[in-house]
């Protein structure tokens, strides 16, 4: 990189560090190239990488684990968490103070992320989830005080690249997000796992009730996101008054159904993402 600059699409960084190229990194790298940046803006750090991955970097022209990589405009930490103590002192010479730096590292605050990069001011962090790795995820992010509304932009266009970005007025609010966005899909699993057991005990060979659940649940998910309309909107449009449909919810609705098992499955994700937040 060594200060060369790149024409890159708006608020998409002229140099991007991207450190960590796993199942995210690697998810937001071609989220990143596929809105425009630029390969020869981007170096990668990663000592490890797959061999898709450093094919990917030789088929842009990306800089991969080169020996100075310099101080850039952006830098992405999409390390595991349990990596940050070790990679930090190398880190701290990456980022300047005028580098905006993007943590998805999960549990690693704001505070903790300057501890190891000192000279770091502009630090968002952010909390995505899985289907980030098909560009269809959902994001949680939250700016230090002395992020600018440019670093800003810049950095919601970095987590644009893998889906839906909401930004959050206090750093506390990312415990909520971990646990509704960032747990989620594992409940969303979850349900496709119980409505399949629920259909063998209906009577269905268990082949056949994985595959209608699975479905089912993709189905009713593309539709959500497709549709304009609301999920209770959507839920009242299926269920026609004294149908099946209606029998089943008069379960899940009643007072000690998936609403307040839902409310204690997010509170107790929330408590255990602060405990384990440092």
């Amino acid at each position: 990189m060594s200060g060369e600059r790149h024409e890159a699409p708006a608020h998409l960084p002229a140099s991007l560090i991207l450190v960590g190229a796993g199942k995210m990194g690697g998810a937001m790298l071609e989220g990143w190239l596929a809105d425009g940046l630029p390969g020869a803006s981007v170096t990668v750090i990663d000592p490890q990488p797959a061999p898709a991955m450093a094919a990917l970097c030789a088929t842009h022209g990306i800089a991969l684990n080169p020996a100075d990589p310099g101080e850039p405009e952006a830098l992405v930490l999409a390390i595991k968490p349990q990596g940050l103590e070790a990679a930090g002192p190398a880190l701290a010479s990456l980022a300047g103070p005028g580098t905006l730096v993007v943590s998805v590292l999960a549990g690693k605050t704001i505070a903790n992320l300057k501890d190891r990069l000192p000279r770091a001011r502009a630090v968002v962090r952010a909390m995505p989830n899985l289907p980030a790795s098909i560009r269809r995820g959902a994001t949680g992010a939250a700016a230090s005080p002395e992020t600018g509304e440019d670093q800003r932009r810049t950095a919601h266009a970095l987590l644009a690249g893998i889906g839906l970005v909401e930004w959050l007025d206090s750093e506390e609010l990312i415990d909520a997000v971990t646990a509704v966005s960032g747990s989620g899909p594992a409940y969303v699993f979850l349900m496709a796992e119980a409505l399949a057991a629920a259909g063998v005990s209906a009577g269905l060979p268990p082949d056949v009730a994985a595959r209608l659940a699975r479905q089912t649940v993709a189905g009713a998910g593309e539709l959500l996101g497709q549709s304009p309309e609301e999920p209770a909107t959507l839920r009242r449009n299926v269920t026609s008054p004294g149908g099946t449909t209606a029998a089943a919810l008069e379960v899940l609705m009643a007072e000690e159904g998936l609403n307040p098992l839902m409310r204690e499955a997010v509170a107790a994700a929330r408590r255990r993402a602060g405990e384990l937040a440092g």
